[in-house]
């Protein structure tokens, strides 16, 4: 099964796929490792970003999307892009989209080593630490 980890920032969509096959996990290196939104309030930026992602999905054969959820209010709440990206992606017609909390991220790294692959990001750690705390 191929999953792909999502982090919203900003106007950024910051991408992890893994594929899961037997039970062993390997992290695909695949292109682009994020996203942008441009222009919040462009009809023609919101769907170049609504094209790219589910080329993105298509392209890579994604079977599930694991978004990376954001508070909805208090200092550390998400901003209203990072809503409306994860309102477009949740619309895609190719595979199904779950969500996972900080705490359930953050109690995974806790309890497992993670070794992260070479060819990750920094960038892109909470995106592939979001889809193993899922699959775990």
């Amino acid at each position: 099964m191929i999953i792909c980890g999502v982090e919203l920032k900003s106007n950024n969509a910051i991408l992890s796929v893994i594929n899961i096959v037997d039970k062993k996990i390997d992290y695909m290196n695949v292109k682009p490792a994020k996203i942008i939104l441009d222009d919040t309030e462009s009809k023609q930026s919101i769907t170049t970003f609504k094209n790219e992602i589910d080329n993105f999905i298509k392209d890579n054969n994604i079977e599930k999307m694991i978004i990376k959820k954001r508070a909805t209010k208090g200092t550390f709440a998400g901003g209203a892009i990072t809503f409306k990206m994860e309102a477009i992606i949740q619309l895609n017609t190719y595979c199904d989209v779950d969500f996972i909390s900080s705490q359930a991220i953050s109690k995974f790294t806790k309890k497992n080593d993670i070794p992260f692959p070479h060819n990750l990001h920094k960038y892109q750690e909470q995106s592939y630490l979001a889809v193993l705390a899922h699959i775990k």
